[in-house]
């Protein structure tokens, strides 16, 4: 088993809980990295269902910043899963330190057939994801299902890393899987009339019909490389890629930064639970 020790004076803050609002920060061992959180809960009637994971660890002589965004749906049961064991599945793959990606893949579709097989437990709801890995503050690993984001800032310029998996975009796999792409009830395409995603962990009774492998994309964090934004749809669906690095760079205390992003996203009327990490690579 691969022992983890984290390096963050506030680790007991690092691992999201369930609250209407909630932030932290840390620091890589050498203080260079640093991150803040911020999430806060939006208006519909039912309990949070945005978890996070945020810290650093060392495993085998190597320094390790593990970030994430876990959107649920019907239920917190599954991100609340995913906090717990997807970077610790990850981890546990034993090609991680020679093919991160194959790694990366296969926890994630070993950790889906996991909540599936435990549905009786965790219910019929489901969860984005949307995961980032800092190795040694020197290359940089993005996964994601759903529609959660990832956003680089380079040099002032907002980089989208991740693409969000949405009904429309991959009809023709939801219906080779036999499914059907409805706007029906609304104006928002869903996988058989109820699911806003074509990618998702969990949900069980659609699940014949989505995928949950992810979209992997790796980068060298150079001199370049100011801010990472990891965030939840509720942020994204009221504020540009761009607008979002213009706030988290003017804003150099990272938890601050990530504070006013979710201010913002609610000064914007997002109703979603609103989840934004911010990592300052410098």
């Amino acid at each position: 088993m691969v022992k983890l020790s984290c390096f963050n004076a506030n680790c007991g803050q690092c691992v999201g809980g369930e609250s209407s609002s909630s932030s932290g920060r840390g620091r890589s061992h050498e203080g260079n990295t640093k991150y803040g959180v911020s999430l806060v809960k939006g208006k519909a009637d039912h309990r949070m269902e945005d978890y996070h994971v945020a810290k650093f660890v060392q495993i085998e002589g190597h320094e390790l910043g593990l970030f994430a965004i876990y959107d649920g749906h019907l239920g917190d049961e599954v991100p609340s899963y995913l906090q717990k064991h997807l970077f610790a599945n990850i981890l546990k793959e034993d090609e991680f330190w020679v093919d991160p990606r194959r790694a990366i893949t296969k926890a994630y579709e070993k950790t889906d057939q996991a909540i599936l097989s435990n549905s009786s437990n965790l219910g019929r709801g489901g969860s984005t994801a949307v995961t980032a890995i800092l190795i040694n503050s020197l290359r940089l690993w993005v996964a994601n299902v759903g529609d959660s984001r990832a956003v680089l800032s380079r040099g002032g310029q907002a980089i989208q890393m991740t693409i969000e998996h949405e009904p429309n975009t991959e009809r023709a796999s939801i219906e080779d899987r036999g499914g059907f792409v409805s706007n029906m009830p609304g104006d928002v395409a869903r996988v058989n009339g109820q699911l806003a995603v074509s990618r998702a962990f969990g949900d069980k009774s659609l699940k014949s019909h989505l995928r949950s492998d992810p979209d992997i994309l790796d980068i060298y964090v150079d001199v370049n490389c100011e801010v990472l934004i990891l965030a939840s749809d509720g942020l994204w669906k009221v504020m540009s890629n761009q607008e979002a690095v213009d706030i988290a760079r003017r804003v150099k205390d990272p938890q601050k930064a990530a504070k006013q992003l979710t201010a913002e996203a609610l000064k914007r009327d997002s109703k979603d639970d609103i989840s934004c990490v911010v990592v300052r690579f410098r």
